[in-house]
């Protein structure tokens, strides 16, 4: 029990340093400093300051390339999960999300240590917990907000159409977009139009932004716009059946969810009700399920016949959630 104590205390303060470094935030002196550089270049006079201060307040987003390498040993491909943490929307970085990783890692191993269960075993599911749990939180905040922006994209588009119809050119209705839609359609549009001023062509932070959101919808908005550039054409026309072709899509993607909902249900309790019910037993009564992690060396590579039960019926199950996964997955 001592040692128990000891790896806790060990865990806790490790973990707490990690949180200090990754939370810390920058010294008073560059924050007096930054704020100055920002102050005398939106107020300077020439031009070159003023496109000085319009690209710093564009990039301000982005991750250090210190950052990144400490990363590196520890990330395989810390570019991939920077594009998905962006995608989110949220201001957070590669080390913020890496300290969170290693919380969870380190309060799942303690609690499952202090309960009896044996080291490794405690390590492989912290570590499970880990990199899974941060993992499946950033997918579930991308599939939110693109759901969003696919909600509001149509009204973007029919805004687009109306300024374009009062003569507006394309770039200021962009402008237009920014300001009028709330949520991700705007927040996206306004960065399309602050790399348009800071230098980049139209197509250039179109794309940027396409290949940020991952989004078909837009994709199809980016090869709108370009083929209506090399053929011309009425833009404004265009972009309305656009938007009435994404209006039917959106409602296409409800009915085939209304449809197969029952389905998912089923699945999703079928597939954690075992496990639900395996943890809590093991739980409440440790010594109950200890023979589950107890290998015989008789058996089959060295595992009892409830461990090869147990992966059996893992392996089963897994297929049927794969099959059942097939039956509703719908290619719009």
């Amino acid at each position: 029990m001592d040692g128990n104590v000891i790896l806790i205390a060990v865990l806790l303060a490790a973990m707490l340093g990690m949180v200090a470094m990754a939370f810390a935030g920058p010294s008073p002196e560059k924050a007096r400093k930054r704020r100055v550089a920002t102050i005398r270049g939106r107020y300077g006079e020439s031009a070159e300051a003023l496109l000085e201060a319009r690209m710093r307040r564009a990039i301000s987003n982005r991750p250090t390339g210190a950052e990144a390498k400490m990363l590196v040993s520890l990330v395989p491909n810390p570019d991939n999960l920077a594009k998905r943490i962006k995608m989110t929307g949220k201001k957070w970085t590669l080390s913020q999300y890496m300290t969170a990783c290693a919380i969870i890692f380190l309060l799942i191993t303690a609690l499952l240590a202090l309960r009896g269960f044996p080291f490794f075993f405690a390590l492989l599911v912290g570590a499970a917990a880990g990199l899974g749990l941060p993992h499946r939180w950033v997918g579930r905040l991308i599939t939110k907000r693109v759901s969003q922006f696919n909600a509001k994209f149509p009204d973007a588009l029919e805004l687009l159409t109306r300024g374009l119809r009062s003569g507006l050119p394309i770039a200021e209705t962009l402008g237009v977009v920014s300001n009028e839609i709330p949520g991700p359609v705007g927040e996206e549009f306004k960065l399309i139009t602050e790399r348009i001023k800071i230098g980049r062509t139209m197509e250039q932070a179109l794309q940027e932004t396409a290949d940020r959101l991952g989004t078909a919808e837009f994709q199809f908005f980016v090869i709108t716009l370009s083929i209506q550039r090399e053929t011309g054409g009425n833009l404004a026309e265009t972009l309305s059946n656009l938007a009435t072709v994404l209006r039917q899509r959106s409602q296409m993607k409800l009915k085939i969810r209304a449809m197969s909902s029952e389905s998912k249900a089923s699945a999703y309790i079928i597939g954690v009700l075992p496990f639900l019910v395996f943890g809590m037993i093991c739980y409440i009564n440790f010594e109950y399920m200890k023979p589950f992690f107890t290998p015989d060396p008789a058996g089959i590579f060295g595992l009892s016949t409830m461990q090869v039960i147990g992966i059996g019926g893992m392996c089963w199950m897994g297929i049927g959630a794969f099959i059942m996964a097939q039956m509703i997955n719908f290619e719009i």
